[in-house]
């Protein structure tokens, strides 16, 4: 956890520097899209933070044709579970999506599964859509193993996104609608209370 602040303090003075002098010519709206295990984890702790507009659940690197999650889940496409961001970077930076993402959203380091869940559609990774973003993420991930952040190395892989196919109506804000569900009691519950003590001042009212 030492090394997890000294990278996370090392990374906001980097955001700091790369977000201010371009600040006034951002653009109002970029989308990323992220995967880090189920996708209702993420969407449930992503569509809290200030500056972010819209979230949506669906799934990306295969073909549109296989992207049903009852076929997903068989992991027989190169499909990922993820989440769609819509966010005004004047407002919120890519770092501090992705300082989120590493810390909070999920554990970059596993390889093959994301606590409970098993299989390559609950992979991590990021789906870029700008130039500024990719600069991002290699920025974010070489800082946090240069700092030895994590005890294992980071498994996130990198791809300019393909396309986005939104997830069954079903899925769609998952965690909000059935917060009893055992499954988003034990597994994204917690991150919410961890975006919340991590970054309060991101956090927007809900």
């Amino acid at each position: 956890m030492k090394h997890l602040r000294i990278a996370l303090m090392a990374l906001l003075a980097t955001s700091q520097i790369l977000a201010t002098p371009a600040a006034a010519a951002q653009p109002q709206s970029q989308r990323i899209v992220l995967a880090g295990g189920c996708f209702w984890g993420m969407q449930a702790v992503f569509e809290r933070v200030r500056g972010v507009t819209s979230t949506s659940v669906g799934y990306a690197g295969g073909r549109a044709a296989t992207a049903h999650y009852d076929i997903v889940s068989a992991d027989h496409t190169r499909h990922a579970e993820v989440v769609a961001i819509d966010y005004n970077p004047r407002v919120i930076s890519t770092m501090e999506l992705l300082k989120i993402f590493f810390t909070v959203a999920h554990d970059p380091t596993q390889v093959g599964h994301e606590g409970p869940d098993y299989g390559p559609q609950y992979r991590s990774e990021i789906f870029y859509t700008t130039a500024g973003q990719l600069h991002d993420a290699k920025t974010m991930i070489s800082e946090l193993s240069r700092n030895r952040a994590f005890s294992n190395p980071i498994s996130t892989t990198l791809a300019r996104l393909p396309a986005f196919y939104p997830a069954e109506s079903y899925h769609q804000h998952f965690a909000d609608k059935n917060p009893d569900n055992s499954y988003i009691v034990i597994n994204d519950e917690p991150k919410v209370r961890d975006l919340q003590a991590k970054f309060p001042a991101l956090v927007r009212k809900h």
